[in-house]
């Protein structure tokens, strides 16, 4: 297979696989941590879980970064990012055994979400750091190569997280503490592997570090400000962004469907426990697959169609088969949907991460991608309280999916309109 010898030509670069091994561990520590996050919040037999619900969580552990977000990318860019790896991943090992306490304890919902909050945070400057790092790592004819396997490597190994997560709280009698503190172990081998690259490495360059935090804080605004105009004289990235958004949103729409139709609607018994998140186990691993496939796929699709013309493949693919595979509410169709958004999904973020890259110059790289990630997240939490609106308690909705399919189409046409202009020249 092309992407194995792709991928062997990327592990002989010494500092790439490196930093290859910080992101499958934190990313092998987040899988397991969110999963025990959605086995509290969703799966609990004590708890009537509804979109509303769902949404209000997605709203309590993600929004507050459109607010943080930028404001990390200007950190992003002062602080060594090898350092961020080190002392982030130990916060985050810390503040997970803190979470383990507390699922103990049985204490209020809102004091379990601001520890989740805490954790998830840190992830916001990590996450940032590895895309800003990459191309440290590789030289840019291995870019678009790179970025077809670390990240998706990464979403990988975030699915292979879930499933151990999964395996552990079946021989822990379901106990969701033991699995956070199983993410909280693997937050420490991501920490101590770091130390395996010199602090200079990642950048940024030494004479962009502003060492003193008060001063970084002090010019935070006009990084900002400064990153905001960076990007618009890059109108390459801000398009693949916008589409990139819209896709998203599409994605976190069908997730909190597909939530909520294995929550009630293909289980005995409210689809609670062990059953629920068996079928949501499943899901995920065929959305994993389609991460897998976009890999190798994208690297041929951008060079066969460019970027643009790959992300509107990405989103007219989406737009046929996601209704055609969505509308029987059924778990079959409903899997090889999973796999189908997976691929157009991660191929168009492959793509987007690429242009990004290659777009802006290094020194506003951390500003951008904290950028990219807010607007991830936003999009997320605007189509969890969307899909709150639109789904009946079983998850069962053809407006939702009519109207995902229509973004879809809105993203594709779009995009064709701008390949026809010019493209990304």
């Amino acid at each position: 297979m092309p992407v194995v010898g792709d991928l062997r030509v990327l592990l002989r670069l010494t500092d790439f696989r490196r930093l290859l091994t910080v992101r499958l561990l934190s990313q092998c520590a987040d899988g397991v941590y969110q999963v025990a996050l959605a086995a509290y919040v969703v799966f609990s037999p004590e708890k009537q879980t509804s979109p509303g619900a769902i949404a209000s969580a997605m709203a309590v552990l993600l929004l507050p970064y459109s607010v943080v977000g930028p404001f990390a990318g200007v950190l992003l860019d002062r602080w060594q990012r090898r350092q961020v790896f080190l002392y982030g991943n130990l916060l985050r090992a810390v503040l997970a055994c803190g979470t383990a306490l507390l699922i103990l304890a049985s204490v209020p919902d809102w004091l379990f979400y601001v520890s989740a909050l805490s954790v998830t945070a840190v992830n916001r400057f990590v996450l940032s750091g590895l895309s800003a790092a990459l191309p440290r790592v590789v030289d840019a004819d291995r870019l678009v190569m790179a970025n077809s396997l670390s990240p998706t490597a990464g979403t990988l190994a975030a699915t292979v997280g879930g499933g151990l997560a999964f395996a552990v709280r079946l021989v822990a009698a379901d106990s969701d503490a033991v699995v956070v503190l199983l993410g909280a172990a693997l937050y420490l081998c991501a920490a101590l592997s770091s130390l395996r690259m010199s602090r200079e490495l990642l950048g940024p360059d030494p004479e962009q570090v502003q060492p003193r935090l008060g001063a970084a804080l002090a010019s935070t605004a006009r990084g900002l400000a400064a990153g905001m105009r960076h990007l618009a004289q890059r109108p390459s990235a801000t398009r693949v962004l916008a589409a990139m958004t819209l896709m998203r949103f599409c994605y976190g729409a069908l997730t909190v469907m597909v939530l909520m139709l294995v929550r009630y609607a293909w289980s005995e018994g409210q689809g609670t426990g062990s059953e629920g998140l068996a079928l949501l186990g499943i899901a995920a691993g065929f959305s994993g697959a389609g991460f897998f496939a976009a890999a190798a796929l994208t690297p041929w699709g951008v060079g066969r169609f460019g970027p643009y013309g790959w992300i509107v493949a990405c989103a007219g693919s989406a737009a046929v088969l996601e209704p055609a595979l969505a509308l029987p509410f059924e778990p079959a169709p409903m899997m090889i949907a999973a796999f189908v958004l997976g691929l157009t999904t991660q191929a168009a973020k492959i793509t987007t991460d690429t242009v990004v890259q290659s777009s802006v110059d290094d020194a506003y790289r951390g500003r951008i991608f904290s950028i990219y990630d807010v607007l991830f997240n936003v999009a997320f939490v605007g189509a969890a309280a969307t899909a709150a609106v639109m789904l009946p308690a079983d998850g069962r909705s053809v407006v939702l999916v009519v109207t995902v399919a229509g973004l879809y189409a809105v993203v594709t046409a779009v995009m064709v309109r701008w390949n026809r202009g010019g493209g990304t020249s």
